[in-house]
């Protein structure tokens, strides 16, 4: 489980886990668990393209992430955020079932970007996840504050300067950014459930947004590390643990919450 062929699983599920953990708290804290959902599900249509024509699966994944961040924030203008969501969303799922139906062997490789490759993990597609990873976190440290600001009070941020479309925007391209180099390791369905459950596990435990983040990270790490040692053991799905241990930290934050509201009911 440790040995040579493991260590760039380790490495990259653990960059993988911070990404989440980092912009799964924001994901959470604004609302946009859909979008979360939405864009790296949707981004395998970019690299059922790029595989169609001989290029590169990365590459498709970016133009795609970004592409559905574009469009999300575009028909967000003229519609409800849920509804320009669900829009785009279909309109990539469309356009990636038209690019499967097209080839001849992409089963394989969309069931792995689908649910991911993660002790498939090569060093080659280490190396962009951290550089990603950090430039991602790194955004999110710069326009920490603002988005900070008009994820809790949007109203109060408007009236300061802070546009909030535009840091919906920055947020949505930060988030595919995220997601558009982790989805062939970790898979579109494990990053979303990678991102929303130790993230708004984190929510009930604290209201203070640093610790928050840290709790958020710490979960999605310690939800990681057991999965594949689990996974690794038992020989089953990776996503199933990682699904499965979301949803009872999230859980078991919440039975946290209510114990102290009763608590504090009953001083």
């Amino acid at each position: 489980m440790f040995g040579p062929l493991m260590i760039n699983t380790w490495i990259a599920a653990t960059a993988v886990a911070v990404i989440a953990g980092v912009t799964g708290f924001f994901a959470v804290l604004r609302g946009s668990t859909f979008a979360a959902h939405a864009i790296p599900n949707g981004a395998f249509a970019g690299a059922a393209g790029a595989s169609l024509l001989g290029l590169n699966p990365f590459a498709g994944l970016a133009v795609f992430s970004l592409a559905g961040a574009l469009g999300i924030a575009g028909l967000s203008r003229r519609a409800r955020s849920d509804v320009a969501t669900a829009l785009t969303f279909v309109m990539m799922l469309g356009v990636g079932a038209l690019f499967v139906s097209w080839s001849t062997g992409y089963a394989q490789e969309a069931y792995s970007l689908l649910f991911g490759e993660v002790f498939g993990v090569s060093a080659d597609q280490v190396r962009p996840i951290l550089v990603l990873g950090a430039v991602s976190v790194a955004a999110i440290g710069i326009m920490f504050r603002p988005l900070m600001f008009s994820s809790a009070l949007p109203e109060v941020a408007e009236a300061r300067g802070v546009r909030a479309r535009r840091m919906e925007l920055a947020f949505l391209l930060v988030m595919a950014l995220a997601t558009s180099m982790t989805v062939p390791v970790v898979g579109a369905l494990l990053m979303f459930s990678l991102m929303i459950g130790p993230a708004a596990a984190a929510r009930s435990l604290t209201a203070r947004p640093a610790l928050a983040i840290a709790l958020s990270v710490a979960i999605a790490l310690v939800t990681v590390w057991i999965s594949i040692a689990l996974s690794y053991r038992s020989d089953w799905p990776l996503g199933f643990f990682v699904g499965l241990i979301g949803a009872v930290s999230y859980l078991l934050g919440r039975a946290y919450r209510a114990a102290i509201a009763r608590s504090a009911r009953g001083s």
